[in-house]
């Protein structure tokens, strides 16, 4: 069980995907990767020089994808749809308040979960989620048709339906009510080419007050290490119309990985990098309009594969420092996860302890 000595900020509650133990599933809110279209042989793809794919745009910061207090959005939409504390980032997951998930797989296509939070800052309730793996195979460990939902104890449903309609393209739609209202909905698509990879997406925020977002990215592969493209979101509300662009670049090496974001007004940059099997480190600056909101998180990961132990570990340029230790009891389905993050300017300090089962 969690126990919590002082505020902290409040997860989201919008769904994901997220890896379940039978099958695999596409991890975070992301849609899952596929592999780039087979053209022919290895010879004759080297002779005509074809570039690889460049992934999906999302995934440029993937590995140390923080928010400054050292709990990334993938890693807390993946806490609150499946109640796993394991994510693919660097950077740890804040947990917040009593914690208990049980996870159970009916068969190799349907898996349900459930999970009960007890915390004096957040809402504290239970949680009922399900999650659907079609027949359809892109890959290892990619199936298709995916559709995970959850209801809490109020009434509130997130769902999502992640299909892959070609080998070449994909396409997302998700939908979050609270209790009776329907909150917001979103739907993209993507397409991938040889070396490129193109996507939009239309969303809906706040249906209340008829506001929408048009979102387009596109990812060029320049050479088999680099890979550049651009952001484009056209955002309407009752009175305002505005649009902002991004430009990103992507370097991949053998072990590590670097990225930029250049937009108007912000700037996001990360480096990841695999100092060995065991240790992974990443340190990413985000910085705000005109530099007034600006942070540097450096976090770091240590597996233990003899001991079935993890940690992670953050500390960012306002002082806040946190870490997670995450034990796997083999051979029983029974992982413990502890968790403390303490806030030097505002002098505040919490812990937690959260239970997985399955």
């Amino acid at each position: 069980m969690v126990f919590l000595s002082s505020a902290s900020p409040r997860m989201g509650s919008v769904l994901a995907a997220s890896a379940a133990p039978a099958p695999p599933l596409p991890p975070g809110f992301g849609l899952p990767p596929l592999p780039p279209p087979a053209t022919g042989s290895g010879p004759q793809r080297e002779a005509k020089n074809v570039l690889p794919n460049p992934g999906a745009f999302e995934q440029c910061h993937q590995k140390c994808k923080g928010n400054g207090s050292g709990a990334s959005e993938g890693a807390a939409l993946r806490l609150e749809v499946t109640g796993s504390f394991s994510s693919s980032e660097v950077f740890p997951t804040q947990v917040n308040g009593v914690r208990l998930v049980l996870n159970k797989a009916l068969s190799k296509h349907f898996q349900v979960n459930h999970s009960l939070q007890l915390s004096s800052t957040e809402d504290s309730g239970y949680r009922f989620g399900t999650v659907f793996v079609g027949s359809g195979q892109a890959g290892p460990a990619e199936f298709y048709p995916v559709l995970v939902g959850d209801v809490d104890s109020s009434g509130s449903l997130n769902a999502q339906v992640i299909h892959r309609v070609t080998d070449r393209i994909r396409s997302k739609v998700v939908f979050q009510t609270h209790q009776q209202t329907f909150v917001t909905w979103k739907a993209d698509t993507e397409f991938r080419g040889e070396d490129f990879t193109a996507a939009v997406a239309f969303t809906n925020p706040d249906v209340l007050d008829d506001s929408g977002m048009v979102i387009t990215h596109y990812l060029q592969s320049v050479t088999p290490a680099l890979a550049m493209g651009g952001h484009l979101v056209y955002r309407r509300r009752p009175g305002d119309e505005a649009s902002f662009l991004s430009l990103v670049g992507r370097y991949t090496g053998s072990n590590f990985v670097g990225a930029l974001t250049l937009g108007w007004a912000s700037v996001q940059a990360s480096y990841y990098h695999r100092a060995s099997d065991k240790l992974q480190l990443g340190v990413e600056l985000e910085t705000g309009a005109f530099l007034e909101d600006s942070s540097v998180t450096f976090g770091y990961q240590l597996d233990v594969p003899e001991a079935n132990l993890q940690f992670k570990g953050v500390i960012n340029s306002n002082w806040v420092v946190g870490a997670t230790l995450e034990k796997k009891l083999l051979p029983l389905p029974l992982s413990l996860v502890l968790c403390s993050f303490l806030n030097h300017q505002k002098n505040k300090f919490h812990c937690g302890f959260g239970v997985v089962i399955g």
